[in-house]
């Protein structure tokens, strides 16, 4: 669903499940920046220097700043909580007046500017999601996966996720990160995805190779393939649209909260 600075020593997206009577409340926000050719160790310099230092100040919590390991698009993706839609636009009205961070910004792009278009998405974290805590995941890569349903299929995904595939990721040695859904609300934002058919989660893997084997005998497994048939016969097909299944192999930045 790498270091904050001190506070942001808060290492990464961990397994705590959710416990059922204090669900995880707050309102995410998926922000991907696409920098200028070139551009790309300035806007990861002033992120690390002033902005996540600035965002905390006005109240935004910072989780997980992360680049591609392909990244031919120059992209860099992070992940902020808040209490709710009402203080996310309050913090980010603040920190667009705070005079440190005008300056940062005018400094920063002083031969030119650094980023392309940005693209922003708020989500809220699903009933089976695992709360966000201060724990390292050691040496490995992240993988950022969206799916994409059927219209009215989405309930139907989040029910297979919650009663069989979390357990078998990790039955098959692929760590739970956290898991989320759009917003209902998503006025002001850029984003790719549309609300209500749509499922975005992070899990951690000790390497690339190890997610291939990893996913390789997941889908090989009796119990995924009867959860799988029976979930699709309840909802009358496949649950996600054709090619509906996007994955994404990320590194955590030297600065990110979540490592």
């Amino acid at each position: 669903m790498k270091s904050l600075l001190s506070l942001l020593t808060f290492g990464l997206l961990a397994v705590t499940a959710v416990a059922a009577d204090k669900p995880d409340t707050r309102l995410f926000e998926m922000r991907v920046y696409y920098a200028k050719p070139g551009k790309l160790d300035a806007l990861n310099a002033r992120f690390r220097d002033h902005t996540l230092k600035l965002f905390t100040k006005h109240g935004m919590t910072n989780l997980g700043y992360f680049v591609p390991v392909d990244n031919k698009e120059n992209k860099l993706a992070y992940f902020l909580a808040f209490p709710d839609r009402a203080s996310r636009d309050a913090s980010f009205k603040a920190f667009g007046a705070d005079p440190d961070w005008k300056a940062a910004a005018k400094d920063s792009e002083k031969d030119g500017k650094l980023i392309e278009r940005i693209e922003n998405t708020f989500l809220t974290a699903t009933d089976y999601a695992v709360l966000a805590e201060a724990k390292s995941f050691g040496k490995g890569v992240f993988e950022l996966r969206t799916y994409t349903t059927e219209a009215g299929r989405l309930e139907n995904l989040n029910a297979r996720f919650r009663d069989h595939t979390l357990k078998l990721f990790e039955k098959h040695g692929m760590t739970n990160m956290t898991y989320w859904n759009l917003a209902a609300d998503q006025k002001g934002a850029k984003s790719p995805y549309i609300a209500g058919n749509t499922l975005i989660y992070l899990l951690h893997h000790q390497s690339e190779e190890a997610a291939k084997a990893s996913f390789g005998s997941f889908r090989a497994d009796p119990a995924w393939i009867a959860a799988k048939g029976a979930s699709e016969q309840k909802a009358g097909g496949s649950l996600t649209i054709k090619d509906g299944v996007k994955s994404e192999f990320l590194t955590p930045t030297d600065y990110s909260p979540v490592k």
